[in-house]
């Protein structure tokens, strides 16, 4: 949502900038230069990337404008479904698990985190560990290593996203001077057709320029960065369950438990120990 607002903020001060500056905004509508910039920009993309990771921009691009992070309560409703979990576990023996795991989807403690369940990556991640728990024989440090095996495997994996997004943007200026030097060679071209004709190739030209720089710094380069914030986010959310996790192997209780999972959060979306603890007994400050 914030990155609708965003570009609409962005949008509209150049307008009522260049307005206001006595500007008719009909010159900045210069098609040849938006065929140029944004065909060079598709194809350089092409070249630098291959289709699955290209597939993958296309679904980061709207999942960053939809995503809306982690709150405190989305938190809470984790650190819950958690220890619910590790609860039945404790006192029926963890085979008691086994039919959450199976199809977390039809579980009664997932269905109380929403957001958890409909996190394919996630849900996965904590089922398939809890799934190897239930094989036996596994010792707390060789869960821990497959679990951040599997992050860092979700790092490595989701970096070029944003990574290829930000070079894209730092490409545009030089693709708008691109543009800008076509621009001036049609100007060249035109020269003598009088001073009106070569006033509007030369307008032409510098919107290339305008535009170039305008979609690396207000556009595309932005909206790598919120992709990037987007990706660490899920990252961290993979490892306060295997905090949660881990700790529950060591022999912790559910309560200790999830209370190391509460310290991996980041202060502003981490709740205190006394609203996490009267949540879990169903209170309410």
């Amino acid at each position: 949502m914030f990155i609708i607002i965003g570009a609409v903020v962005v949008v509209a001060s150049l307008i009522a900038g260049f307005s206001m500056a006595g500007g008719h905004l009909a010159v900045l509508i210069q098609v040849s230069e938006f065929v140029t910039i944004g065909g060079a920009a598709i194809g350089s993309l092409l070249i630098s990337a291959p289709l699955d990771q290209i597939k993958k921009i296309m679904g980061a691009i709207p999942k960053a404008i939809s995503h809306k992070g982690h709150t405190t309560a989305d938190n809470l409703a984790l650190l819950k479904a958690l220890y619910e979990l590790f609860l039945l576990a404790q006192r029926d023996g963890l085979l008691a698990i086994e039919k959450h795991i199976e199809n977390p989807e039809e579980s009664e403690i997932f269905k109380s985190d929403e957001k958890l369940v409909k996190n394919t990556k996630a849900i996965t991640f904590l089922c398939d560990t809890l799934k190897v728990m239930l094989s036996g024989g596994v010792p707390p440090h060789e869960v821990e290593a497959l679990m951040d095996i599997e992050i860092k495997t979700f790092k490595t994996e989701s970096h070029p996203t944003h990574a290829l997004l930000s070079k894209l943007g730092d490409a545009f200026p030089a693709l708008g001077i691109v543009a800008a030097v076509l621009g001036i060679i049609v100007t060249m071209g035109s020269i003598n057709d009088g001073a009106e004709a070569v006033g509007h190739h030369v307008a032409a030209a510098l919107v290339g320029t305008f535009l170039g720089v305008l979609l690396s710094y207000g556009f595309v380069g932005p909206l790598a960065t919120n992709i990037e914030h987007m990706l660490e986010s899920e990252a961290e959310y993979l490892e306060t369950i295997k905090e949660c996790v881990i700790s529950y192997a060591k022999g912790n209780p559910p309560i200790v438990a999830v209370e190391v999972g509460r310290r991996t959060l980041h202060s502003d979306a981490r709740p205190s120990f006394s609203e996490l603890e009267n949540y879990l007994r169903g209170k309410s400050e």
